[in-house]
């Protein structure tokens, strides 16, 4: 994961995650498409309401004690593809989009699962924060974006290897 605050203003973030799973693309697809259930899988996704088939309220709230109220509206579906986009609102302004490929670095029938975001911090007590916070929040994402990893893997059956680990990162 990266973070760049080059562009823009300092509440400007800007995410990475690479990673893959031991699954077809489909069936990551068919997983990432169903933002209802994240909570099951994701334990920072706190909460999710569709309020309709494009667009729904989210809250996120990972080890920092505040929640992220963002609303959601798919910008991009496509499962030929690999991609998921939606655009962000709320405390989160942006988008954030999924990509899925096989190979790419993935073992045989893996998936290579691409985590990407680009936004504007909107949450009016954070925006109040001193620069010097913003590795805090770098490193809280980073923290939610491992649980999701791990998270998913769990909730397609992925085991972790012999030695305990949770699969390759990729970057």
């Amino acid at each position: 994961m990266t973070d760049d605050g080059t562009r823009g203003t300092r509440h400007r973030y800007r995410f990475r995650a690479d990673w893959w799973v031991p699954a077809a693309p489909p069936v990551v697809y068919r997983v990432l498409e169903r933002p209802e259930d994240y909570p099951l899988w994701w334990p920072q996704v706190r909460e999710v309401r569709r309020l309709g088939p494009d667009h729904g309220h989210c809250r996120f709230r990972s080890v920092l004690p505040f929640d992220l109220r963002v609303t959601v509206r798919a910008a991009r579906r496509d499962p030929e593809a690999g991609v998921l986009e939606v655009a962000l609102g709320g405390d989160l302004e942006g988008w954030m989009r999924w990509t899925l490929a096989a190979g790419g670095g993935a073992p045989a029938g893996g998936t290579r699962v691409g985590y990407r975001q680009d936004t504007v911090l909107r949450h009016p007590l954070l925006r109040r924060l001193p620069s010097p916070a913003r590795p805090v929040l770098v490193a809280n994402h980073a923290l939610m974006m491992r649980a999701a990893r791990r998270g998913l893997r769990a909730w397609l059956g992925v085991r972790p290897g012999p030695d305990g680990s949770p699969g390759r990162e990729l970057v």
